[in-house]
């Protein structure tokens, strides 16, 4: 049995991976702004918890990145007879950079808009005791000093329903 959060950090990791997921989205945004598409390759997605500065020292981060990463897990035990029945709070975090402030802006509400729209279609149940009921929110940071001069991360926070026997 997977522990909660590694088990919805790992199942939407690969819905932002998979081929109907962040990549396609992106694609509708930029056919529908008549722009050219934010391209994301699958290894620019991932499933880590890690500081900007930290990601840029050790990691070689290329932009825009997104972390998959769970935030708390909770046990309420809402349920009668089962060892873990709660939610595990997932957060994707966006972070853009560029060498001019005009483009770090649009980039990232097209990335969290991509990622959003993602969510909005996957609500419901997604097997092995995880469902997703819809919902999130979604916190910008202030623009920092990195990357390729301009750094800016947006983290979209949701619940997933776990249930364990």
């Amino acid at each position: 049995m997977t522990f909660p959060g590694q088990a919805a950090t790992a199942h939407i990791a690969a819905i932002l991976k998979s081929p109907g997921g962040l990549t396609a989205s992106l694609a509708t945004i930029a056919s529908r702004e008549g722009t050219s598409p934010v391209v994301l390759q699958h290894d620019q997605i991932r499933s880590h918890n890690i500081a900007a500065d930290l990601a840029e020292k050790t990691a070689g981060v290329h932009y825009p990145a997104i972390y998959v990463y769970c935030e708390r897990v909770s046990n309420d035990l809402r349920e009668k007879f089962r060892t873990f029945a709660g939610r595990a709070t997932v957060v994707i975090e966006a972070r853009v950079s560029k060498d001019r402030l005009e483009e770090l802006d649009r980039e990232l509400h097209i990335l969290v808009e991509a990622i959003t729209s993602v969510l909005d279609v996957e609500k419901g149940d997604w097997g092995d005791g995880l469902c997703y009921p819809g919902g999130y929110e979604i916190t910008f940071g202030p623009i920092k000093h990195g990357g390729k001069n301009f750094l800016q991360s947006a983290k979209i926070t949701f619940d997933v329903d776990v249930r364990r026997d």
